[in-house]
């Protein structure tokens, strides 16, 4: 059986959140600063492969993803040698490549000890969220669809966020994996490619304004409302 998170633990996580939780920006309220550098820490990729989850269940998977330090081919659909396992609702031109703040780990280190599938003193090892690019400074709350990462080979652009699918549970290894980062906004999000090129850990990307009518915090919590009403 997936390892639980007692309500009153996942209650008390959950509140903390909801008051230390920095408010969107919007265009009427966005500070004027300059654009940030995005550091790339971890480039990660792997082949959908069937694997075995606590519950018992065979469930096919590109989850586990694996950092390399070589430079990585981007094309129009994604890192060569990577893929996704259901294309229905992971990959594709808009979301070719998914990206996740590394300054969110913290917290998936506290609710998987709590849940008990990893110990206190273990760290997540890079691609945790199945991501391909492990990034550092960018949040949901300051993405806004739209905006471009222009690196030094390649350039991508903001599209939509990583809504959990139904094995993001089964992979996380505890039951309330998703609501946790449905409630937490902590989700992620996808980049198609603009231009094609190649990514390596270590790169660093500018941020390049787009229209900023809409910020991936946004565009998520509004899509978590309706599939919750669903």
């Amino acid at each position: 059986m997936l390892s639980p998170l007692r309500p009153t633990r996942l209650a008390c996580i959950l509140r903390r959140l909801d008051s230390t939780r920095s408010p969107v920006l919007r265009p009427d309220n966005a500070p004027d600063i300059p654009s940030p550098k995005i550091g790339l820490v971890s480039l990660n990729t792997a082949r959908a492969r069937r694997i075995t989850v606590a519950d018992g269940r065979s469930i096919l998977t590109a989850h586990g993803k694996q950092p390399t330090r070589a430079a990585i081919p981007v094309g129009p659909l994604g890192l060569e040698g990577d893929e996704q396992a259901d294309p229905t609702v992971h990959g594709g031109r808009g979301k070719a490549v998914y990206a996740y703040p590394h300054e969110h780990y913290a917290f998936w280190k506290t609710v998987r000890s709590q849940a008990r599938v990893q110990l206190w003193e273990e760290e997540p090892a890079p691609g945790l969220m199945g991501e391909n690019l492990t990034i550092t400074g960018l949040l949901e709350t300051h993405a806004w669809v739209g905006d471009r990462l222009r690196f030094a080979r390649c350039t991508l652009a903001i599209s939509e966020p990583r809504m959990p699918c139904s094995k993001f549970d089964a992979v996380m290894g505890f039951k309330h994996a998703s609501k946790m980062m449905v409630q937490s906004g902590f989700c992620g999000f996808y980049l198609s490619v603009i231009l094609e090129g190649a990514l390596q850990v270590g790169d660093e990307a500018e941020l390049v304004p787009g229209p900023r009518q809409l910020t991936i915090a946004d565009a998520f919590r509004s899509k978590a409302g309706r599939q919750h009403l669903r």
